[in-house]
């Protein structure tokens, strides 16, 4: 580690980074619960297990090709230089760093950092898919975006080297468009394939509510999602660097926090900001939506998510009004495309993070207009055109067209959407009829025991 300073640093960002972990695991808690809550009691332990089987097969993917894409990518397609294979090959499965290594203490806690959000990304087009995908077709969906489109779009637009940032002057401090809006548009290719479930239109066209069968869990389910995000946002900076670390290039002498660009921050910041979104989206949620609890507890997420791409440099009154107007957006936006273009998303998943993740972009490039993007020289400041142009790749190119592309294959070979017999028996009618009649076995055998 060099010397005691050095050491100190190593270990405090290595806790640093462990902690966040814990943390965002209970965004997948909220998850669960949101979508168990959300589902008809015929389909609950599918829409768990759904959900939950993303763990195991986002981790494995993640560690054998995902980390490796996000050191190899950040200049695009030949945009600013080719594949990165120096950098990459340390982040390897193979590599020594990869594995238990006493001389690297670091990389083990930032990659699981990031998987975190891996999994957040694939959990969230899981909610607005629940009750009539095939559990296999998810699991392929769940890789493409977990494994492979979002972590392309972070090598893209959230690693400091990134060609976004270069070129563009790309801001998303805390992902509003990186996790977000590009979950909530691969959601949204996937629906587009995947079609309504039965019984959410009538003839006519006009959309029936499918209501939660527990939405005391779904709104704790929320709630716990909000815990998990202050890991969420917390890993989205470097804890400690100082300006020789970073290349000079900061101007001043004192080590600092910075975002995942290596700009200057404080955890104080993020603090203010993510508390004040919160609050602007839940107000401006329960006003629009008439106090209806689900769409309060969701406008708050989507008020965090507005705001997030710029809530390193926000003002904490510009943080809570961002806020408000992502949520109110975001839930006249739901309601919108469900009439018109007979959209089911059946927990909102698309509104809340798709289009309220965009229009932080979109915001953010004004809000900002004229930073830096970056402590390096040469790099383009933040401007509305490059986060405009940002926020179209994230939602539409690394989002809607791999959601709507795989979707379109799965459905081809019948392997997307589950048969209409079992949709309308429910996807654990198996389960629930082995459990019926395990049961009734035990009360004959009990009866028999005695002698009734």
């Amino acid at each position: 580690m060099g010397n005691n300073i050095d050491a100190l640093t190593t270990v405090f960002t290595e806790f640093y980074y462990w902690v966040t972990i814990p943390l965002m695991f209970l965004i997948h808690v909220g998850f669960c619960m949101y979508e168990v809550g959300a589902s008809r009691r015929k389909n609950h332990m599918h829409t768990l297990l759904k959900n939950s089987m993303i763990i195991p097969l986002v981790t494995i993917t993640f560690f054998f090709f995902g980390w490796w894409i996000y050191w190899a990518l950040p200049n695009g397609p030949g945009f600013t230089g080719g594949i990165l294979w120096d950098d990459a090959a340390p982040n390897g499965p193979t590599s020594d760093i990869m594995a238990t290594n006493l001389q690297d203490r670091i990389t083990g806690v930032f990659w699981a950092a990031f998987l975190l959000f891996s999994w957040t990304a694939a959990s969230i087009v899981s909610g607005a898919v629940i009750e009539r995908i095939n559990s296999g077709a998810f699991w392929i969906l769940a890789v493409v975006i977990g494994s492979g489109a979002w972590i392309v779009d972070a090598a893209w637009g959230w690693h400091y080297g990134g060609w976004m940032v270069q070129l563009l002057g790309y801001h998303d401090a805390y992902a509003s468009g990186v996790i977000h809006a590009i979950a909530g548009g691969f959601a949204l290719g996937v629906l587009v394939v995947l079609g309504p479930r039965l019984g959410k239109f009538s003839k006519e066209g006009v959309p029936r509510d499918i209501l939660p069968h527990n939405p005391w869990m779904v709104c704790v389910g929320l709630f716990i999602i909000y815990t998990g995000f202050w890991g969420f946002y917390v890993a989205c900076n470097v804890p400690l660097i100082s300006p020789e670390g970073i290349g000079g290039q900061i101007a001043g002498d004192t080590w600092t926090a910075t975002t995942i660009y290596l700009t200057p921050t404080t955890l104080g910041a993020i603090t203010f900001n993510f508390l004040m979104s919160l609050s602007g989206g839940m107000l401006a949620a329960f006003m629009v939506s008439k106090g209806d609890a689900f769409w309060t507890y969701s406008g708050g997420l989507a008020g965090i998510i507005t705001a997030s791409a710029g809530n390193d440099l926000y003002h904490p009154m510009q943080a809570m009004i961002i806020g408000g107007i992502g949520a109110a957006a975001a839930y006249k936006l739901h309601f919108w495309v469900e009439r018109k273009f007979k959209i089911d998303d059946a927990v909102g998943a698309v509104a809340v993070h798709g289009y309220a993740g965009f229009i932080g972009l979109v915001i953010c490039g004004f809000m900002l207009w004229g930073h830096p993007s970056s402590p390096y020289e040469g790099y383009a400041a933040i401007n509305p055109l490059g986060n405009t142009i940002g926020a179209v790749i994230m939602f539409g190119v690394l989002g809607f067209l791999p959601g709507y592309i795989v979707s379109k294959i799965l459905h081809a070979f019948g392997l997307l959407r589950i048969p209409r017999e079992v949709e309308l028996l429910g996807l654990d009618f198996s389960s629930q009829q082995e459990e019926t009649r395990a049961a009734r076995e035990v009360r004959e055998a009990i009866r028999e025991e005695i002698g009734t």
